[in-house]
């Protein structure tokens, strides 16, 4: 079995970005919500400005995971925090320590950068990965609700009229 190896992403790199991102969108079973292109992935992590990084994490040759951060900030910490959007480990890497060795390199960075905390998501069925984060010691949070607008309803808020110069913010 060839060694694992962790690198930051490069532009060369979306299409197998974009791969994985598909591998993960069929194992949550929301590939029918995959609006993502190639040439975003690229824009959007390799471009002037960059909203993402990500990590790749190859054995030998053949990439086999992936983490695809950005950073936030904690007002209550006074600290930034290190996002974890994805992971996702090809099925059949699962167990052989690539999940491990991605989020080890995350609280590298995370530390490295002066970030309070590292957070992410999991969907309440992914027990599976629910067990490893457990153990590596990661505290969920279910008091705190993901809050979401999309679509429709996002572009309805924007189209709101501005408030005039001056006037409350309060909501109505």
């Amino acid at each position: 079995m060839s060694a694992l190896s962790i690198r930051r992403a490069a532009r060369r790199d979306a299409p197998v970005i974009f791969r994985l991102i598909r591998g993960l969108a069929e194992y949550e079973r929301l590939a029918h919500q995959m609006e993502a292109t190639v040439g975003q992935i690229r824009r959007h992590g390799f471009g002037r400005r960059r909203y993402f990084d990500a990590l790749i994490c190859r054995r030998g040759r053949t990439a086999v995971g992936f983490a695809l951060y950005f950073f936030t900030y904690s007002t209550f910490m006074g600290r930034p925090t290190l996002y974890l959007e994805d992971l996702f480990v090809l099925p059949e890497e699962r167990g052989r320590g690539a999940g491990r060795a991605l989020l080890a390199e995350l609280a590298r960075i995370a530390v490295r950068r002066g970030c309070g905390r590292l957070e992410w998501a999991v969907l309440d069925w992914n027990t599976p990965s629910i067990r490893f984060y457990r153990k590596l010691g990661a505290q969920l949070r279910k008091e705190w609700i993901l809050t979401r607008l999309t679509g429709p309803p996002l572009s309805r808020l924007a189209r709101r009229r501005r408030l005039r110069q001056g006037a409350t913010t309060a909501a109505r």
